[in-house]
This record gives structure tokens, sequence and C-alpha cells, in this order.
């Protein structure tokens, strides 16, 4: 595992390296799962953010974090 820079276009695009879509099969294309962690985002693969959240933190915490933040964007309506 290694971390690499990018550069983020104005209209927020951004290339995912080659190994990257390779191993992902996403070498023609297609989606990938974006976590907002509030400090910075993770990329996995498409379906398995929510597997991946459930295991790190259950659900009744992670309600009670994002209804405690105070960011509008996490506003429930």
């Amino acid at each position: 595992m290694k971390t690499e820079t990018f550069r983020v276009s104005a209209s927020g695009q951004m290339c995912l390296p080659a190994t990257v879509r390779h191993r992902w099969n996403l070498d023609g294309g297609g989606r990938v799962d974006i976590i907002d962690l509030g400090y910075g985002v993770l990329t996995v693969p498409v379906g398995t953010a929510a597997k991946l959240l459930d295991g790190l933190l259950p659900a009744e915490s992670l309600y009670a974090a994002v209804a405690a933040d105070d960011d509008p964007d996490l506003a429930t309506t």
C-alpha cells in the first residue's frame, strides 16, 4: 500500500491510477464509493462502503456522530 498525490480539476474530476483501475476492474470506467471522513475522503470499490463502515463503526454510533456534527451538509430533513 502506498499514498500518492493527485490533482483535482476545477470541475472536481480526479483520475485513479492505472494499477487501481486494473485491480478494481475499472479499465473501461465504472463507479466507486466515496466515504467523506470529514478530514479527507476514502475511495473504495462500489458496493463496499456500507460494509466497510458497518465493520468499523456500528450504525448507532455513526448516527450519533453525524447528529452531533454541526456541518449543515449532514443535516437531515
